[in-house]
């Protein structure tokens, strides 16, 4: 889609002019943290910028500018708010009198023939008594009960956003089951404007007392035959059948045990039940690894909340859940690999003062001078599982009794799997290793491509050229986690080996880096019960992760009695309700300026590289980190990934004279069209909307409000003194629908979302876009 797509209509009003989000007072600057350079550069960091010491004597990673604290221009109507003096109200009880609180609205699933389409609820003003108060289902004490309240959740978020059902008038979400002839009557307890709505859980429609509670396999399994049934219809060929209300339960409730529905039903149980023992666990030590961006990773206990299956991993059994799985706080050491050189492929650009060092050195370093090598062939680490998977394929086998691979067993220092479960994180290592791993996670097996390797040695290229450097200047807070190294196995022919390879990605953070996933961020997870009321917020100070108790596994805090004494609250919940006790500002106004210095620090820098070089980021939540200063407001941020790359294709030219050949190998070059609708949804519905969701469904902010803030900082991005040149943001303003993934529908179709074209890899669909202003 060329940006002439997005020029604005003349039917469409925009909203009120205003200007960006502000950071409305300096804030401290991050400790600088290292980062890659290359060239003679490296051998001698910026003025002010601290060297790390490394575990080697050739320095692997160098310092990047300390991250951007300056203050930005305030965004009207937004800035009294964020500024609110700790007056008489806030002093004395300013959680009670300024949470915002959900409107006595109701929710149908559909509105009637012709009606133009309702305005979406919100969160009543602060003080207002909220008729929805419950207790959460995600506290339930039996672990098993919360995730299932969780499972639950998330399909009927999912069903909602992939019908685009809209609200009105009473607190029950009513789902018409055509298939089955009946409806499910859905508990309203916050309705989202962005999607992350709060429901209880789901009855059938006169179903008599004592028919059996749908559980999330049950809710799945009639789901998944109404979406059948509405494809059949679509098709001219569907039927409804009416149906008892207590028969059906009954039915429902029958397929939970044998697994009707298919592969969705069998990953939504498998799913939940996994996300009952991370509950149950998290819940016994809540205390966090010492290295903060570890402790990150390993927090986002309930996942993705708009995906069916967000804690499916098909293969994996339970004991070695235990091992594997970043939610339980696992290690183990890898395995490794002994490649002949004659089968070896590699690519490295990590440089050090200025010298390239080739892939296999660094592997060679991170697995120890003791590793058994034999002269003449280099070092591959792999995951425990992919070993064993890897042995039993024809090929690999092939190699090794050829003698061109020799596996080495485990050895070294044990690492810590991270929120992709695949890459794997150890605490002062330079680099993190994204391994292959054949399970299937959510929707895909996670194997890396070899045009995936080839990208990330890429995009290290080209911000070497000096994209980076105007980047930094523009937005010295902000940069990629490089991938500029891999190591794989190409067999006699010449063709890649599927599975064999690792991608070495550079490791800027410090133990004491308090970088996070927005995902991590947002997601509830247990925490100790707070106690202290003192102040009349009714929550406890809260210290920073790893501030008590070593914080390793076996270590730190006592264990306690399963549920005892804990409740589910994000880390960003935790942030603004400590930095509202401790300023006696209102949580809402904490939170708005929060979320504005996220759209400056995090958001407008992804923004400027796609308008500067034609290079749009999948920044989702998982993939996007937050750096936090020591009182946890956002003072930078990193993206990670080396598929999630789109180069537009109309910026050919322009990225090619910055790296000639560049996309030959990596396959990166993507319609505009394609990257325009990808990008709208990774940053702006998945992120920036899902963050927004976050703050209002946990009654942190108004969305309203949040939404208001969002779309002044586009306008100004789109039209302001600080324009710029991509297009994304007049598509956000002007656009009536967006284009949005449909994870359900994805799941529904048994789409791998790794394999295939692009354009093809997940099924999108249309949604009302919440930050739409009509004329």
């Amino acid at each position: 889609m060329s940006p002439s797509r997005f020029r604005r209509s003349p039917a469409v009003r925009r909203c009120a002019p205003g200007t960006p989000a502000p950071l409305p007072s300096p804030i401290r600057s991050h400790r600088e943290r290292p980062d890659q350079q290359d060239g003679p550069a490296a051998a001698k960091p910026p003025a002010g910028v601290r060297r790390t010491r490394t575990t080697s004597k050739e320095a692997l990673v160098n310092a990047t500018p300390a991250p951007d604290a300056r203050p930005g221009p305030p965004v009207d109507g937004v800035r009294a708010a964020t500024h609110t003096p700790p007056g008489p109200e806030a002093r004395t009880d300013p959680e009670a009198r300024t949470v915002p609180r959900q409107m006595n609205t109701a929710v149908q699933a559909e509105p009637p023939p012709g009606s133009p389409a309702p305005l979406p609820c919100h969160p009543a003003p602060p003080g207002r008594p909220d008729p929805l108060e419950h207790p959460d289902p995600l506290d339930h004490p039996d672990p098993g009960a919360a995730a299932q309240a969780a499972a639950i959740e998330n399909l009927l978020r999912c069903w909602t956003r992939e019908n685009d059902l809209r609200a009105a008038g009473r607190h029950t979400l009513r789902i018409p089951l055509e298939a089955d002839g009946t409806c499910l009557l859905v508990p309203v307890h916050y309705w989202s404007p962005t999607g992350w709505h709060r429901f209880g859980r789901p009855v059938l429609e006169g179903a008599p007392t004592g028919s059996p509670a749908l559980d999330a396999v049950a809710l799945a399994t009639l789901l998944a035959r109404e979406a059948a049934h509405a494809a059949a219809h679509a098709a001219g060929r569907g039927a409804s059948r009416p149906a008892d209300a207590g028969a059906l339960a009954r039915e429902a409730a029958g397929a939970s045990r044998a697994g009707e529905g298919g592969d969705l039903v069998a990953r939504v149980a498998d799913s939940a039940r996994r996300t009952a023992v991370f509950i149950a666990e998290r819940r016994r030590r809540t205390d966090d690894e010492p290295d903060l961006f570890l402790a990150a990773e390993q927090s986002l206990v309930l996942g993705h909340p708009l995906h069916p299956t967000p804690k499916s991993r098909e293969g994996l059994a339970d004991d070695e859940a235990l091992r594997y799985s970043p939610e339980l706080r696992g290690s183990f050491p890898l395995h490794w690999l002994a490649v002949d050189r004659a089968v070896l492929a590699q690519d490295s650009a990590w440089t050090e003062r200025g010298r390239v060092i080739p892939a296999e050195r660094l592997t060679h370093r991170l697995a120890g001078e003791d590793l058994p090598l034999p002269r003449g062939f280099a070092a591959l680490p792999l995951h425990p599982l992919q070993m064993r998977d890897l042995l039993r394929r024809t090929p690999v086998a092939a190699l090794v009794d050829a003698g061109l691979l020799r596996p080495l067993g485990p050895h070294g220092d044990p690492w810590h799997p991270t929120s992709s479960v695949r890459t794997v994180h150890r605490p002062g290592a330079p680099a993190m290793l994204k391994l292959s791993l054949g399970l299937r996670i959510t929707n895909s097996r996670r194997e890396n491509l070899r045009k995936e390797l080839h990208r990330g040695v890429e995009v290290h290229r080209l911000l070497r050229s000096g994209l980076d450097a105007q980047w930094q200047a523009a937005h010295p807070g902000f940069g990629i986690v490089r991938d500029p190294a891999w190591v794989a196995v190409d067999g006699a022919d010449g063709l890649p080996i599927p599975g064999v390879d690792v991608m070495i990605r550079h490791n800027p953070f410090s133990p004491g880096d308090d970088a996070s996933c927005i995902a991590a961020l947002v997601s509830p997870r247990p925490v100790t019960a707070p106690t202290d009321r003192a102040a009349g917020t009714g929550h406890a100070a809260l210290p920073r992760p790893g501030a008590s108790g070593t914080g390793a596994a076996g270590h730190g805090a006592p264990e306690r009695k399963e549920g005892a004494g804990t409740v589910m609250r994000s880390r960003l919940a935790e942030i603004v309700t400590r930095l509202a006790h401790r300023t006696g500002r209102p949580r809402h106004a904490v939170a708005t300026e929060w979320f504005l210095r996220y759209l400056e620090q995090v958001v407008r820098p992804v923004l400027w590289l796609d308008g500067e070089a034609g290079v749009a980021l999948e920044a989702h939540q998982q993939n996007t980190l937050v750096l936090l200063d020591p009182d946890g407001w956002p003072i930078g941020g990193r993206y990670r990934d080396n598929q999630g790359y789109y180069f537009r294709a109309s910026r050919r030219g322009d990225l090619d004279r910055r790296l000639p050949g560049i996309g030959a190998a990596s396959d990166t070059f993507v319609s505009d069209e394609v990257t325009d609708e990808r990008f709208s949804y990774y940053l702006g519905i998945n992120n920036v909307l899902g963050l927004i969701g976050a703050f209002g469904s946990q009654r942190l902010a108004d969305e309203a409000v949040l939404l208001a803030a969002f779309r002044r900082f586009l306008q100004h991005a789109a039209s302001g003194p600080g324009r710029l040149r991509t297009p994304l943001p007049g598509h956000l303003l002007d656009s009536p629908v967006l284009r949005c993934k449909a994870n359900l529908l994805t799941r529904l179709h048994g789409l791998d979302e790794l394999v295939g074209p692009v354009d093809t890899q997940s099924v999108y669909i249309t949604m009302s876009n919440p930050l739409y202003c009509a004329a």
